[in-house]
């Protein structure tokens, strides 16, 4: 399996001893031994997932890396977080997901909510398996603990992952800066409750819902 580790915080090395691994498409910056690079349709999902993506209008744009030796990847200086998965599901924004080991599993899920947020559909992405992924944030991301006790609320446009079994609700008319007396337009949140990991950046991208 390959191994996924940092240097420093924007820049991920995967050791590779003929492993494979799928990245952002571009997201190579360096690499030493012997590699191949190879772009994937739709995601690396074959013709059905090019279709379900184009239909969810989720984009992935992935390339697959197999080889011997050290290949790096960074996306635009952004902060990586690596998430080890044990069997479980990750749900990322296509944007936000920058590599995966190849045993992983990537699909489109329907959501309702973070797509609509951000302006690109009612789906996102989900990687499933057991491996390490790798994502990226606007920031150092904070790694939020939801349980049956407390649940959390989320700006849209500060959402990255997340993983567990977690439910999602709508609440609109809301947001943060409404508090303040900011706020303008239409707004709201993300309300997660279960047991599981939120992912935020300390940045706020843009949203359909207003100014959040």
């Amino acid at each position: 399996m390959a191994q996924f580790r940092l240097q420093g915080s924007k820049v991920l090395a995967v050791d590779l001893t003929g492993d494979t691994v799928r990245a952002k498409n571009g997201s190579m910056v360096a690499y030493d031994g012997e590699m191949t690079f190879r772009r994937r349709t739709g995601g690396g999902e074959g013709l059905r997932g090019m279709v379900t993506r184009r239909l969810t209008g989720e984009q992935m744009a992935v390339m697959e890396v197999k080889g011997h030796g050290t290949c790096y990847f960074a996306d635009r200086a952004s902060e990586i977080s690596l998430v080890p998965l044990r069997g479980e599901k990750l749900h990322v924004e296509a944007s936000n997901l920058l590599c995966t080991d190849g045993a992983l599993r990537t699909g489109t899920t329907f959501t309702g909510l973070r797509g609509a947020a951000q302006g690109n559909g009612l789906f996102t992405t989900t990687v499933e398996g057991t491996g390490q992924a790798a994502i990226v944030s606007d920031g150092t991301a904070v790694v939020l603990r939801v349980t049956p006790q407390t649940p959390l609320q989320v700006d849209p446009g500060a959402y990255v992952a997340h993983t567990g079994g977690l439910r999602q609700h709508f609440q609109a008319g809301v947001t943060f800066r409404t508090f303040i007396g900011e706020g303008s337009g239409e707004a709201f949140q993300i309300r997660f409750e279960g047991d599981g990991l939120v992912y935020v950046q300390p940045s706020e991208r843009a949203t359909v819902g207003g100014d959040l």
